[in-house]
């Protein structure tokens, strides 16, 4: 299971995240690309940051929304939701073709990737945009109870998907992750161990209420904002590769 983590959030003079110290430790690299956070020389630096330490890149687009990093919700249309994915996606491609390397994925950020997940129009908008861009890309969404369904609904347009868990968020009863505005739902560091272990050898997860929730995903999410952040990462990457081994 590769490890996925948002990168490239920076803006201007101001500075977001641990990407130097974070990159070596993770697989798949999820580059903003300016409407949410990041700019076009933030973008080529951590393109390039990726490159050197061979890790694969994916387009981190979201909403429109700097100052509220993209978290907050926006009503668009499928057609504005459509055009507004592909600018960012065809610019981080631009750059990754600059620095001739492979833009490998779409994960969109934030309030839209939790629009994604909650409304079906939103999710088809995201696939046929993506889909016609022709770039050879895939889509990672959350691996839940819906799999199949999107899994299904991404095959009519030929679009490859891949299926995401957290190791740092607490996930409910319903297999849905609880909201950032609740006690509890980023784990502590031991917690957050012990949920990506359990992910790495039974592909499942215990959920608030105490149950076992089976999630078969292909990469798990980290975040790498802080100095602890980031020892935590090269943790988790150390226990994946002893599993493996193993």
């Amino acid at each position: 299971m590769k490890l996925n983590c948002d990168m490239g959030e920076s803006f201007g003079q101001w500075q977001m995240g641990c990407d130097e110290a974070i990159m070596p430790h993770i697989d798949m690299a999820n580059i903003a690309c300016g409407f949410h956070a990041s700019d076009p020389v933030t973008m080529d630096k951590t393109v390039k940051l990726a490159k050197l330490h061979h890790v694969t890149i994916g387009a981190h687009p979201g909403y429109p929304d700097l100052q509220g990093f993209g978290r907050r919700a926006m009503h668009m249309s499928p057609n504005e939701i459509v055009s507004m994915v592909q600018y960012q996606v065809g610019a981080l491609g631009a750059i990754c073709q600059a620095n001739q390397v492979k833009l490998s994925y779409v994960k969109p950020h934030g309030a839209l990737y939790h629009a994604m997940m909650q409304d079906g129009k939103v999710m088809t908008a995201l696939m046929q945009g993506i889909s016609a861009l022709n770039m050879d890309l895939a889509l990672m969404i959350q691996a839940n109870r819906e799999a199949e369904r999107w899994a299904q609904l991404a095959k009519s347009v030929n679009l490859p998907l891949w299926f995401e868990a957290f190791a740092d968020r607490r996930y409910q009863d319903t297999g849905e992750l609880m909201p950032r505005s609740q006690a509890g739902a980023q784990l502590e560091l031991d917690e957050m161990l012990s949920q990506a272990q359990s992910l790495f050898r039974q592909q499942q997860v215990i959920s608030q209420g105490g149950q076992p929730l089976g999630l078969k995903a292909d990469t798990l999410c980290v975040h790498g904002d802080n100095p602890a952040a980031v020892a935590a990462i090269a943790k988790l990457a150390h226990m994946r590769d002893s599993l493996e081994q193993n």
